[in-house]
């Protein structure tokens, strides 16, 4: 029999993995499928849990000393690679400032021993540490008997870093179950910390995804790297995500005869200046600055509309779109990744992408999806270290938006004018960077959108 286990952290890999064909790809071309959900039970389809085994993964609480080894292990993989800016913003972000918790006092002894010892070899050692503390824990236990009983050919986690994972992962490695990962998303290697453990195998999106494994994860063999694209984006090219202009229009109250200026929202943990964004764009569009246009803001699925309230009230020419995410349960350490997607949300997502003509956003992924579209892209970041403003042109020296940058896909804005230029150019001719655009996809998304998951699940099957 062969039998994969696939391992579901939150919502968007609910819709990354489940919405996308991956999922049918897997049960047409395995014997069995196990699904492993961090989301509860009844948010899968009856179609989908008639055809596969199912196990909901316990809410993690870490101990003590899983967190202590834990954190040792990613601050010396940052310190390791602190030459990487996005990494060494990490790093830095992550000192104790003031001390007011025992915490703090063990914080500050990590930084002082991995000043030190931040060898691959240091970090390797931290890793069996933190495994071996599972070793007493219940949900280890639990998740041990789940794999001697399921005898699972490999067991693919379709995230990375998730570090409530950690724990089925070390059962994983103590049965010797063949294990594979999915590099969830573009700026994951050069910006993050440590990953929740090493795989066998991994599915990347590019060749440069590939390379950026390879350095920052020496012992990885070549082969076992496998470029596959990211369902991510997959849903764009399936024909039951479509919807018409004419449809779209309706659904959002538009007006048929203007186009449509798109900002899409990042959450506020790393795009805190969204509302200063919106209200700028709102008073352009009131000041004729910018022609007569739909405005539609879409706002982060990770977040209610609470911060956006006063710009709501003030401005009854924006379209807000609030995305359709339905919250599963509350009492989790992690309450935004209990949000799952409708189908109708991605058709309204996707008739964005394909319909409007201008987006706006903040150094964010929405970048590459719209670009997929063969759309403009504009980048606002006011903010610096000189000014009042949250510094937010930090995230132009990240290495995965640099080479966004420098490939000219984007129209950087700094300032009102540079704003108003760059959308009344992009409206009225919008295949200045079209070549761009195309090469920046080509270098990031190594791959087709049209048969992803069939891509994922042959390379998993490659594995073993």
């Amino acid at each position: 029999m062969k039998k994969i286990g696939i391992v579901i952290a939150d919502g968007v890999g609910y819709r990354n993995f489940i919405m996308s064909e991956f999922i049918i790809e897997a049960i047409n071309k395995y014997d069995e499928v196990i699904i492993y959900s961090g989301l509860i039970k009844r948010i899968y389809s009856k179609k989908i849990l008639d055809k596969v085994s199912f196990r909901e993964l316990d809410i993690y609480k870490e101990s003590i000393f899983s967190w202590f080894f834990r954190k040792l292990k990613e601050v010396a993989h940052m310190r390791k690679h602190v030459s990487f800016f996005g990494i060494k913003t990490s790093y830095n972000n992550g000192k104790v400032k003031k001390i007011t918790t025992k915490k703090h006092y063990l914080i500050k002894f990590i930084y002082f021993l991995t000043t030190y010892f931040y060898s691959e070899k240091n970090i390797r050692f931290y890793e069996k540490l933190q495994f071996k503390s599972f070793k007493n824990e219940n949900i280890y236990k639990k998740y041990t008997n789940y794999l001697k009983k399921d005898k699972l050919e490999l067991l693919f986690f379709t995230h990375q870093r998730p570090y409530n994972l950690s724990p089925l992962l070390a059962a994983a490695k103590e049965l010797n179950i063949t294990t594979a990962s999915f590099i969830f998303s573009w700026d994951n290697l050069a910006s993050k910390g440590r990953m929740l453990g090493e795989f066998d195998g991994y599915m990347v999106w590019s060749k440069l995804m590939k390379d950026e494994l390879k350095y920052f994860y020496p012992k990885t063999k070549k082969q076992n790297i496998h470029v596959v694209g990211t369902p991510q984006f997959e849903p764009y090219v399936m024909d039951i995500y479509t919807i018409s202009k004419e449809e779209l229009f309706v659904k959002l109250g538009l007006d048929p005869n203007k186009k449509i200026v798109y900002y899409s929202c990042g959450d506020v943990s790393t795009s805190k200046l969204d509302p200063f964004y919106i209200e700028k764009i709102a008073q352009f569009i009131e000041n004729k600055k910018i022609p007569n246009v739909n405005f539609v803001v879409r706002t982060s699925p990770a977040e209610d509309e609470s911060r956006f309230i006063t710009l709501k009230n003030k401005y009854h020419s924006i379209i807000w779109n609030f995305p359709n995410w339905k919250l599963t349960r509350k009492n989790h350490t992690e309450i935004w990744s209990q949000r799952v997607p409708s189908i109708n949300d991605i058709k309204i997502l996707k008739g964005l992408l394909k319909h409007s003509d201008v987006n706006v956003n903040m150094c964010s992924t929405m970048s590459l999806d719209i670009m997929l579209f063969d759309k403009p892209v504009i980048n606002a970041v006011y903010g610096n270290k000189e000014n009042e403003l949250y510094d937010d042109q930090k995230y132009l020296n990240y290495v995965h938006f640099d080479k966004v940058v420098k490939s000219k896909a984007v129209t950087v804005v700094k300032n009102d004018d540079d704003f108003i230029e760059a959308l009344n150019v992009s409206l009225s001719n919008p295949s200045l960077f079209k070549d761009q655009r195309a090469k920046i996809l080509d270098l990031e998304i190594g791959a087709p959108l049209e048969g992803t998951s069939k891509r994922i699940v042959n390379a998993l099957k490659e594995l073993v």
